[in-house]
């Protein structure tokens, strides 16, 4: 598969104090490739998340929500190739064999271990396989952030990855992120796998509402395609070992800007999971504003971003601004039509419920022939305002779907 053209070059990301990578071959799919990724972490190491809000959610999502609960974590096992989902209790099964294999052989409770998988729906995961690949893992050297974020992939086309800093209570601690994610991409959580980690000490219910605040501003704030996974998953692991005092409140010294670090990364790979959008040449941003409220943009942002007349529009590069009244007007959310504008990158088209009069396309087409485009809406009616990021919808992406179980 070629590797997308908005592709982004792995960044260089420093080893995180108390968490050790292994990746190996488990063999879920007929591919020679390592599709099993093992993170041992730290005792001590605190753990947030979000997940799917998928009605049919995969049992490892299950297994995830009810260890969150506890807020330890000593483990991370991500499967590709094979997302377990709808599966019954042969899924549950492998999950409960997975964290358990991992429990006795580095010395921890299974709700200490999470687990995630990412592929087909309703293959049930194969334990000798899963077993087979915990045990290769363990014995492996040490992994690289690369092998890891490019081993946790299926159909994406480059390894995705974000790196953040932050002083928290006089010590430096650092973040790093890996992401998979390309299609099934749409902002119900977030639409895919993704793991952060980091050296900080901090309590695991304000790392939660950390993680939340960060979800809703990127993984939220994506959509490729407008499906939402049965297995979104998000976690974020705290091994302390920065040796700062422990975080236990947004007015400690330094949680701000721990939260800030963390946003950074979230939406540094949210952003990275659209611009590998399955069959994706653009990378588009839609900015909502005057709208009657934040969640009234967002809404109306998203209408336009899951529009297949406007993403095709600008596959097409055709700045067919109609297509944008049409995902405005159907959102379902206050609007009036005279006061509506629209721009495309810099220039404005349509004001006051019509087209600008005397308005030049020629920058317009300029603009949709780059790799970035930018749809801009006004709707003059309040202070609410919303950032969405999709991608253009491309014959590539009926290429990639019509064959993906092949």
């Amino acid at each position: 598969m070629e590797t997308s053209p908005l592709a982004l070059p792995f960044p260089a990301c420093p080893p995180i104090a108390g968490v050790e990578l292994r990746v190996a071959r488990a063999r879920y799919k007929a591919w020679d490739r390592c599709d099993l990724t093992f993170a041992a972490l730290a005792e001590g190491t605190t753990v947030a998340g979000v997940t799917t809000k998928s009605k049919c959610p995969s049992p490892e999502v299950e297994w995830c929500r009810a260890a969150l609960t506890l807020g330890r974590a000593r483990a991370l096992v991500v499967n590709a190739g094979n997302s377990n989902a709808f599966t019954g209790h042969r899924g549950r099964a492998a999950v409960e064999a997975i964290a358990a294999r991992v429990a006795g052989a580095i010395g921890c409770q299974p709700s200490d271990v999470f687990v995630a998988s990412t592929g087909v729906i309703g293959v049930p995961l194969p334990i000798d396989k899963a077993e087979a690949g915990i045990d290769a893992a363990l014995a492996a050297a040490p992994a690289s952030w690369e092998e890891a974020a490019a081993t946790i992939m299926t159909t994406d086309t480059f390894p995705k990855a974000a790196t953040a800093t932050a002083v928290v209570d006089g010590r430096t601690v650092t973040l790093v992120g890996i992401v998979k994610g390309s299609g099934m991409i749409a902002p119900d959580m977030a639409t895919m796998l993704g793991f952060v980690f980091t050296d900080a000490a901090i309590e695991a219910p304000l790392l939660q509402a950390m993680l939340s605040s960060a979800n809703e501003a990127s993984f939220s704030c994506i959509t490729v395609d407008g499906d939402t996974s049965t297995s979104d998953t998000v976690l974020a692991f705290a091994t302390g070992a920065a040796g700062n005092a422990p975080l236990t409140s947004m007015d400690d010294a330094g949680a701000d800007a721990l939260a800030a670090a963390l946003q950074q990364v979230c939406t540094e790979l949210a952003q990275a999971v659209v611009r590998d959008g399955e069959g994706a040449s653009k990378f588009v941003t839609v900015e909502v504003e005057g709208a009657e409220s934040d969640a009234s943009a967002r809404r109306i942002a998203l209408s336009i971003a899951n529009s297949p007349l406007v993403k095709t529009a600008i596959a097409g590069e055709d700045a067919n601004w109609g297509r944008v009244v049409m995902a405005v007007g159907k959102a379902g959310e206050p609007a009036e039509r005279d006061r509506l504008a629209i721009r495309f990158g810099a220039t404005q088209v349509a004001r006051d419920g019509l087209a600008v009069e005397g308005y030049d396309e020629a920058p317009v087409a300029a603009h949709l022939k780059g790799r970035e485009v930018e749809i801009g809406v006004d709707l003059g009616l309040g202070e609410g305002r919303a950032t969405v990021w999709t991608c253009d919808l491309t014959h590539g992406y009926i290429s990639i779907n019509a064959d993906y179980r092949s």
